[in-house]
């Protein structure tokens, strides 16, 4: 496996912590607005839960990345080798993945509150994101 250099790694981690800031204050906006919502409908109870668990993935993921931002910082006070960002790396990576399956379903849940046209569109216009957040992560 090929080790990446720290610069690398603290240009990713900044990345990855605007993205996540991001998102994870879309999915909080959408945690309140489902709190003070009157509606006792299912649908919004899972899309509070969702909100929620993405919410918090997307926290989590700032954390995680913001670790390995302060580490690999030139002028860090702290000594850190590759081997000890492994740990933040993962739970950092799998954290907005989980955020952003959450929104996802989310956003394919959603139309199902107003419709069921706009229900079908809105889960195809999910799937389709889907797909192209794998495609786009693999090419």
């Amino acid at each position: 496996m090929i080790e990446l250099p720290f610069e690398y790694w603290n240009k990713l981690a900044s990345h990855f912590i605007l993205i996540s800031v991001f998102l994870g204050g879309f999915s909080i906006a959408i945690t309140a607005n489902l709190l003070i919502n009157q509606t006792e409908k299912r649908i919004f109870r899972i899309i509070l839960m969702l909100a929620t668990i993405s919410s918090s993935g997307f926290l989590t993921a700032v954390f995680s990345m913001t670790k390995i931002f302060l580490a690999t910082t030139k002028g860090a006070p702290m000594v850190v080798t590759q081997s000890e960002l492994n740990t933040p790396r993962i739970i950092g990576f799998v954290c907005y993945i989980v955020g952003v399956f959450s929104l996802l379903t989310i956003i394919g849940l959603s139309g199902w509150t107003k419709s069921k046209s706009t229900g079908i569109f809105t889960t195809v216009v999910s799937i389709i994101t889907l797909f192209l957040f794998f495609v786009a992560a693999v090419s």
